[in-house]
């Protein structure tokens, strides 16, 4: 059950030569694999290819009528082993995942895969998932690519140029025996635009024509044959991509009007580039430049002869790269002086050396760098002019927003599972004295870590938490107490942590967030999926475990094990001081469990609009704050920080704080109240219940409470008048 469904738009896949494609990055990626006669596909989710898993999950059927494999992987080192099929046989394979943290993950099986060669085409689609948006640290994925000796497209973000850069890609991995990633950044996967089809390709090899099994010692990864093999990826292989690449003219070469300078650019940077050249007035909006420009849509390897061929006779070259370090202006500076240019290379002495390669920079990099060249015949008088005119906020106003603008930090969405969890947490920890060692994990509940709960004191990795702890349980005056969610403890938890800590006889506490989906990436599903029963007149959901959590801990030694209801705030507090107090010195699992509301309001909020407007009687509970009741405390705010509990002003005038408030925006999960109560708050919060399509029982009970409150509030009135008089 994903973030939402592709069901319709993968009809398009379907379309062959001369059909006129339109649609999103992701689409156009599955179409291009399609076309290729790709066998086998796999991947894990994460930004900003998860719509792109979503996409193939949806598209299972048109799959399976071609022969082609498709599965959701474990983890990305599972996918990248799948690449392993194309070793011996000539089988086009590809998988995704997101960079850097799933080539992370994935580097053993690709370092060997690397070692070994490829016969059939091998392909990593990872999602370039970098700058200040990224919600992971800022590191690139050439780096890995130059380790390994695998190759690195980059293509210009549009559909053409990317499905031709999969289909060109799948003949270079072949040509020269070398797996390849294919970057593609938050922007590529999510441009919009058409290409031409062609028709879809069967692969070679299926039930009626069955692989013949195939074994080559040269591949097989020992020595010493793994010298031969990393000899072979230099002599051999190298040469063979560098003339394939040349041959297909895979990289372009704009020509210009001002032949003495010129850029050089990832391919991926193009649309940003080629945008700030048309607000210069030079270029236009079809892409047709005054610069010269040469795209890499191959950052990895790079070839001498054409950037020589392009910085000859240029005076001022700019190497548009976007982070550190800046590997490809380095060796490019190597070929340049190798072959005894005179060209003067620019790169980052103009451009920041950090950081995404924005519009704004790209505006300003263009700008420095066109002043320091002055091309002949160029007008800098335009240029800076131009640049004046749509500069960046100045400092001082820039200074000042950012005062009065208070920064607001990613956090839980409304009617989060995981927001009980965490104000129990910090209920003990604030009744206990003292700070808590607490070791977070990849996730949504890695929010926790923000204010208002202010919980976690590392970071290390999806599913890495009860391992980030382990040295720590000698040294802390309490328990280390460690948190990750049901997509980390399945995609490395259970192994690297669960595992570990049995056989270590580690006493510390683990809680896992059993949310029933990889709710961060989308609500993917997991081996721990929930499979709700519909039973939307009450709003609740039978929940069915694929493959148990409780099941998965104990099979490997866990005996202290609890499930608790995470909107049960009490009896989640008397779980977790009991972890911490107990004789019991071996690993506590405590799994707190709690639908992730997106996904159940995604699954529920249509099914009720329709029950609403068939006229059945339908439920829909939410919470409100009596304002003569609350004391402008705001307690509730700092224990819970949901974001639909909010402040409005006070109706009383001796009162001067504003009171709490909960907006239209609840979903009545109770956490606001179950705080309230389990923290002994004001009693200003109450339940309650939204009837639509009342049936006659319904509509007798509710004169009658009419009747009564009225005749309450009469007699309150009249005793008010009296006392008046």
């Amino acid at each position: 059950m994903a973030e939402r469904s592709f069901a319709k738009e993968v009809q398009h896949l379907k379309l062959g030569n001369g059909d006129v494609f339109r649609g999103e990055g992701i689409l156009a990626i599955t179409k291009g694999l399609l076309q290729s006669g790709v066998a086998y596909v796999g991947g894990y989710q994460g930004s900003p290819i998860s719509h792109l898993m979503d996409v193939l999950n949806d598209a299972q059927e048109i799959l399976g009528d071609l022969g082609v494999h498709f599965e959701q992987s474990g983890s990305e080192a599972n996918a990248a082993a799948m690449l392993s099929a194309s070793i011996n046989y000539p089988m086009r394979g590809a998988v995704a995942w997101k960079s850097t943290v799933g080539t992370n993950v994935a580097s053993d099986a690709l370092a060997n895969l690397a070692s070994s060669g490829v016969t059939g085409g091998a392909m990593v689609v990872v999602g370039e998932d970098y700058g200040e948006g990224s919600s992971i640290m800022q590191e690139r994925t050439h780096a890995f690519a130059m380790k390994s000796q695998m190759w690195l497209l980059d293509p210009r973000p549009n559909l053409p140029s990317i499905v031709d850069m999969i289909e060109r890609g799948f003949e270079l991995s072949e040509a020269s025996n070398t797996p390849l990633f294919l970057m593609v950044r938050i922007r590529t996967c999510h441009v919009t635009g058409e290409f031409v089809a062609k028709n879809n390709v069967a692969p070679q090899f299926n039930p009626a024509n069955p692989v013949v099994p195939e074994r080559e010692l040269n591949r097989i990864i020992l020595p010493p044959i793994i010298f031969e093999q990393e000899k072979d990826k230099i002599k051999n292989r190298l040469p063979a991509a560098l003339a394939y690449i040349t041959e297909h003219k895979m990289n372009e070469v704009f020509e210009g009007d001002f032949g003495d300078v010129g850029i050089v650019m990832q391919g991926g940077l193009y649309n940003t580039a080629i945008r700030a050249l048309e607000r210069y007035g030079l270029a236009d909006a079809f892409g047709n430049s005054k610069i010269p420009l040469y795209i890499m849509n191959v950052t990895y390897p790079l070839v001498p002869e054409e950037l020589v061929q392009f910085c000859a006779g240029k005076a001022h070259v700019l190497m548009v790269e976007e982070g550190q370090p800046n590997y490809i202006e380095q060796e490019l500076s190597l070929i340049l002086r190798k072959a005894d240019l005179q060209t003067r290379l620019h790169g980052k002495d103009i451009l920041p050396g950090y950081g995404e390669f924005t519009g704004q920079v790209a505006f300003d990099g263009i700008a420095e760098f066109l002043q320091q060249s002055a091309p002949r015949g160029l007008d800098l008088d335009l240029i800076a002019g131009a640049r004046h005119m749509t500069s960046s906020m100045p400092i001082e106003q820039s200074e000042a927003l950012g005062k009065e603008v208070v920064a607001r930090p990613a956090g839980l969405c409304t009617g989060c599972p995981e927001r009980p969890l965490f104000s129990a947490i910090k209920q003990i920890q604030q009744a206990s004295g003292g700070d808590f060692h607490i070791s977070a994990d990849i996730g949504c509940h890695a929010f926790a870590t923000l204010p208002p709960f202010n919980l976690g004191n590392t970071i290390m990795g999806y599913g890495f938490s009860l391992a980030a702890s382990s040295a720590m349980r000698s040294k802390l005056p309490h328990r280390a107490i460690s948190v990750m969610g049901d997509g980390g403890f399945w995609h490395n938890g259970l192994t690297t942590g669960v595992v570990s800590s049995v056989f270590n006889h580690h006493d510390g506490i683990l809680i896992i967030v059993d949310n029933g989906y990889s709710a961060a990436t989308g609500g993917q599903d997991i081996p721990s999926f929930i499979k709700p029963e519909n039973l939307i007149a009450t709003s609740k959901v039978a929940r069915v475990d694929q493959q148990p959590i409780a099941a998965a801990v104990k099979g490997v030694g866990v005996e202290w094990v609890r499930t608790v209801a995470t909107y049960n705030i009490g009896e989640m507090k008397d779980t977790i001081e009991d972890a911490l107090s107990t004789e019991y010195d071996g690993l506590k699992v405590i799994i707190a469990e709690g639908e992730c509301m997106l996904n159940k309001q995604r699954r529920i909020k249509p099914q009720i609009k329709v029950r609403i407007n068939d006229g059945v009687r339908t439920i829909k509970e939410r919470f409100v704050v009596d304002s003569q009741t609350c004391t402008g405390d705001h307690a509730c705010i700092r224990i819970s920080g949901c974001p639909s509990l909010t402040i409005k002003d006070n109706p009383d005038p001796l009162r001067v704080d504003p009171v709490a408030y909960v907006d239209n925006s609840c979903v009545g999960c109770g956490v606001c109240g179950s705080n309230v109560h389990s923290a002994v708050l004001c009693p200003s919060f109450a339940r309650a219940e939204m009837l639509f399509n009342p049936n006659w029982w319904d509509k007798f009970v509710g004169g009658m409470r009419q009747s009564v409150i009225g005749f309450l509030q009469q007699r309150l009135q009249n005793q008010e008048a009296k006392r008046a008089l």
